[in-house]
């Protein structure tokens, strides 16, 4: 699902226009009437008192709107014209014409205007601010937000949270209202997914007004939602005569004393992905331990007891996960730095304490191969491109860096966001139960495990992440956040496939 810019959305809603030959107060009304259908299917004529606050703008206009038709359909309503400016959209003002005709005269809330009592058992419909949104609210405007916080009803915002800026945080924590749940028009928004503006509501989902289909599908976007249709668009079924082989060898490298479990979580999430051979290269302290309880894996060690020292191996890998719990020691280092220059070309994936030998020894970045995978969590990534200011000055800086090295980057979090040059990809799976030590390992040998089978380094890197989130929502069904593991992920990876392939095929029976 692609992630629109607010000029492309308004481009998207010209082209419907012209296309359809419609009119905008047509869209108007389809938002409005998916909302209302929304609330309607939930509420089953409910009277509860449902305050609605709209702006002067297109956003108020949809409030508007949405009020006439609660009203018609017996709702007990409150509605409230925030009047910020003097300007008027015209299709604002058209339905605020609407309805009056229904004999219902909303109250003008201006900065002399005392502020409406709301109940924490009230719904509040917030439509004031849309996504053109370019500055932020005055003063009084944002003692109306903070009101309608301090009043812990529910709050259901239509597109946005008001106060919220497609790109860029706000300036103010308290200048946003905390919906409860949205309702983003056709496409959603991409601070639906930064740490810094998600914080604003706890859910979201689409509502699609017919916007032309068309437009959306040839319109290139710089970040694309990864969910089930995405990402089962990718996998790759198996064929009847293929064999162990056919799916790759992997090299899975790290490990030091103490930190063999890394290598052992990485090497099994690679072979239960898929990958058809996995051998896992470590110190000699590591042999007994994965040999004992990862059959499956091969082991190759070096001279060195405790850490890894030379890299060498007889084979040439169709993939290659390395970092791994090996340490930042001098010999660590100089074995990685050995490793990249001796490197023939297989594709890497560089996770943990590569990243940080990466991030002490610059001078490294350009000794990977084109389209290294690097996953870092946030530390890990401040340590390799710097400190940054607002998650848009990050994906940003994450961006020239993939650029300049031509690699992707993994950036770890509730949405994980793979990064490619000018695009990125923003997971819709996983949970906070993942947030758990190993969980980083057992991706990192998903995706090595998944370039082995000639998914491209890319399509890997997305398909990975989703899978990995998957499995981890699949873990905590019937458990908890608390009690999930790295192990636990691994041990749902299959069932994650099935649930990924079930969606595929209700869709395909469905067309």
């Amino acid at each position: 699902m692609k992630i629109f810019t607010t000029e492309q959305t308004y481009k998207a809603d010209k082209f419907t226009i012209k296309k359809q030959q419609i009119t905008s107060d047509v869209l108007m009304e389809r938002a409005a009437m998916k909302i209302f259908e929304w609330m309607h299917a939930r509420l089953q004529g409910a009277q509860v008192k449902i305050h609605l606050f709209c702006g002067i703008g297109n956003n108020g206009g949809d409030g508007i709107a949405l009020a006439r038709l609660l009203h018609k359909g017996g709702y007990s309503i409150s509605v409230y014209v925030v009047n910020y400016s003097e300007k008027r959209s015209k299709d604002f003002l058209l339905n605020l014409e609407r309805l009056k005709d229904c004999k219902v005269w909303p109250d003008f809330i201006t900065a002399a205007n005392g502020l409406p009592v709301i109940d924490k058992k009230d719904i509040v419909v917030d439509a004031i601010f849309g996504i053109g949104l370019n500055r932020a609210p005055s003063g009084w405007v944002t003692s109306l937000i903070a009101h309608i916080n301090k009043a812990e009803a529910f709050v259901l915002a239509v597109d946005i949270p008001s106060g919220l800026f497609m790109d860029r945080v706000p300036e103010k924590y308290t200048d946003v209202i905390f919906a409860n749940h949205v309702l983003s028009i056709q496409v959603p928004k991409i601070v639906f997914f930064l740490p810094q503006t998600a914080v604003y509501l706890d859910s979201w989902e689409v509502l699609d007004i017919g916007l032309d289909a068309e437009y959306l599908g040839r319109t290139e976007t710089d970040f694309e939602l990864v969910d089930k249709t995405y990402a089962s668009s990718m996998y790759r079924p198996r064929t009847k005569f293929a064999h162990k082989g056919s799916y790759g060898h992997s090299l899975i490298v790290g490990g030091s004393y103490g930190k063999i479990g890394a290598i052992h979580l990485a090497s099994k999430a690679c072979l239960t992905v898929g990958g058809g051979l996995v051998t896992a290269f470590v110190p000699e302290c590591g042999m007994i331990p994965l040999q004992t309880a990862v059959p499956e894996v091969m082991v190759l060690t070096t001279a060195d007891e405790r850490q890894i020292s030379k890299i060498r191996y007889p084979f040439e890998p169709t993939a290659i996960g390395i970092g791994m719990g090996m340490g930042t020691s001098k010999t660590s280092v100089d074995a990685f730095h050995g490793f990249l220059d001796n490197n023939n070309g297989s594709p890497l994936v560089i996770d943990a304490d590569g990243l940080n030998i990466l991030s002490k020894k610059k001078s490294l970045l350009k000794r990977m191969p084109s389209l290294t995978v690097l996953t870092p969590h946030p530390k890990e990534l401040e340590r390799l491109i710097g400190t940054w200011q607002t998650d848009f000055e990050k994906l940003e800086k994450v961006r020239c860096f993939s650029e300049k090295y031509d690699c992707i980057v993994v950036i770890k979090g509730a949405h994980t966001i793979t990064v490619y040059k000018d695009k990125g990809y923003v997971n819709s799976t996983g949970n906070p139960g993942m947030a758990t030590a190993g969980s980083g390992d057992v991706l990192a040998g998903m995706i090595t495990g998944l370039i082995s089978q000639s998914y491209t380094p890319l399509e890997a890197s997305v398909l990975g992440v989703f899978l990995h989130g998957l499995a981890g929502d699949l873990a905590v069904i019937n458990n908890s956040f608390e009690a999930l593991t790295a192990s636990g992920i691994i041990t749902f990876v299959g069932k994650a496939f099935v649930e990924l392939l079930e969606s595929e095929k209700i869709e395909k029976e469905g067309e």
